[in-house]
């Protein structure tokens, strides 16, 4: 490394956010960046550890101690080009991953990782503004096309990967603007979504062509997708939330919604974008309401900071598991993703959150929802008896998580199994070739195979999908995996 002493020397510096009551005025971004020069300090405490476990946890396996090194040393455009080689798109994951590559690191054994997200946001970005990242369009066309459905992480990266080496891609997309859950499930405040149109637009010029208001199985089927391509990938994600009160008394009361009714409302209102006739549905506004989210992750976190910024007069966060420890223990957990306390950005904003709690029923006035009924929780998630309580509730939204693939568009037309893997379900197509077996030319990957996951597993699935697809269309491929 650089500089071999410098986890000694420095200490551990992350991004800064904007004041609570700045932030919540508005949609935009709010983390502020480390200076150049604070960055290169931060890269600079990257030890010579001599088995980078931040390797393998991050899932698209970054070479993130070279780049660190890149950018100790001032060389900025080898450090994002190295970064771009195992990583499509760093400026989303520098936004919104969880960074599993942080706590899988040496200097996590301390509680002091290396700021490894803040670095590799910092190199995207600056990449963007140097013009390093341009379109890289491929020297000879193959003549094979490839029909790609979903434009969500996993299905730009294959996109990309495949456009790169002189396939005709198109690109299928219900919604009318490309990116799935990165532009209409992740609010502005945590990426805006410029970042996705530039990226959109490189990916254009490198011969990528988006069809945008096509929804694949209803609009036009799956079959005319296979007449008329040589390989079809399956990215269209993990769409079908989980309902745990379909039998509660007040279920049918207005006021209780799905997240992912609520959070891609707000998302075009801010880009100015018409609901589409897909998304048609009555108007959710959190202005002037008690609202409780169900669900203790980060779409429930996403719904706090949309309330709020709504205006909402409180929002509570109900949570079913315990509170988790405000320290994990090293030796049990390190290098893997350890369970422990961790405060969103949104929560901070001023939710209440309640652990070991389980809502029962719902009540209300009018036909809408007034109360929210729940009860306290033991250690086995056992409801304790005599704890009964209520909360005022105007707007609930559920975000408990997806179950798996929606399956009545291309899934039920082209009669896939969706097999369960625990909690969740997915099509049956393995990690080695990502093939749908029966299917002559259909491939799947993301989170419409594995079940619902991060950005960054999505961005790996795809590029090894794509890899996957050119070794079948060309007999060998020079893509990594």
């Amino acid at each position: 490394m650089g500089k071999v002493t410098g986890f000694l020397e420095f200490n551990r510096l992350e991004r800064k956010y904007a004041p609570v009551a700045e932030r919540l005025k508005h949609w935009n971004e709010f983390v502020e960046a480390l200076s150049t020069e604070e960055t290169k300090v931060q890269a600079a405490r990257c030890m010579d550890c001599g088995i980078p476990y931040c390797h393998t946890g991050c899932p698209v396996n970054n070479q993130i101690p070279d780049w660190n090194d890149l950018v100790y040393h001032s060389d900025w455009k080898a450090a994002a080009q190295n970064l771009h080689s195992t990583n499509n798109f760093p400026e989303f994951t520098g936004r919104v991953c969880p960074a599993p590559c942080e706590a899988a690191c040496t200097l996590n054994i301390d509680d002091v990782p290396v700021a490894i997200k803040a670095i590799e946001c910092a190199i995207a970005d600056r990449g963007f503004e140097e013009g390093w990242i341009g379109p890289q369009p491929p020297e000879t066309k193959t003549g094979k096309r490839i029909a790609v459905v979903g434009s969500g992480p996993a299905g730009l990266a294959a996109a990309q990967q495949l456009a790169r080496v002189g396939h005709d891609v198109h690109v299928y997309e219900k919604n009318s603007k490309p990116g799935g859950l990165l532009r209409y499930g992740i609010p502005d405040f945590k990426m805006e979504k410029g970042i996705i149109d530039r990226r959109v637009k490189q990916m254009e010029a490198e011969g990528v062509t988006f069809h945008c208001n096509v929804h694949v199985g209803k609009t036009i089927t799956a079959k005319e997708l296979e007449d008329s391509y040589d390989a079809v990938l399956l990215a269209g994600g993990s769409e079908k939330p989980f309902d745990f009160f379909t039998a509660a008394t007040g279920r049918d009361l207005d006021g209780l919604h799905f997240a992912m009714d609520f959070l891609p409302q707000q998302n075009r209102r801010v880009s100015g974008e018409v609901p589409p006739a897909i998304t048609d549905a009555k108007e959710i506004l959190a202005k002037d309401k008690h609202v409780i989210v169900i669900g203790g992750g980060d779409t429930g976190s996403d719904c706090i900071g949309t309330s709020l910024r709504q205006g909402a007069k409180s929002v509570t966060q109900l949570e079913i598991m315990p509170m988790p420890p405000e320290k994990e223990n090293k030796a049990l957990s390190w290098p893997h993703w350890p369970l422990k306390l961790r405060i969103s950005t949104s929560q901070a904003e001023g939710a209440k959150v309640e652990y070991s709690v389980s809502t029962t029923h719902f009540s209300g006035e009018d036909g809408k929802v007034k109360k929210l009924h729940y009860v306290h929780m033991d250690s086995k998630l056992q409801p304790i008896p005599g704890t009964e309580a209520e909360l005022p509730a105007d707007l609930v939204l559920f975000a408990m998580g997806f179950s798996g693939p929606v399956e009545d568009d291309l899934i039920g037309e082209l009669g896939l199994p969706v097999v369960a893997r625990g909690r969740f379900k997915g099509i049956e197509a393995n990690e080695q070739d990502y093939k749908v077996p029966g299917q002559s030319k259909v491939f799947a990957a993301g989170d419409i195979r594995r079940g619902q996951s991060l950005v960054v597993w999505a961005i790996r699935e795809g590029r090894q999908a794509a890899q996957s697809i050119d070794k079948f269309l060309m007999g060998k491929s020079l893509l990594p995996r």
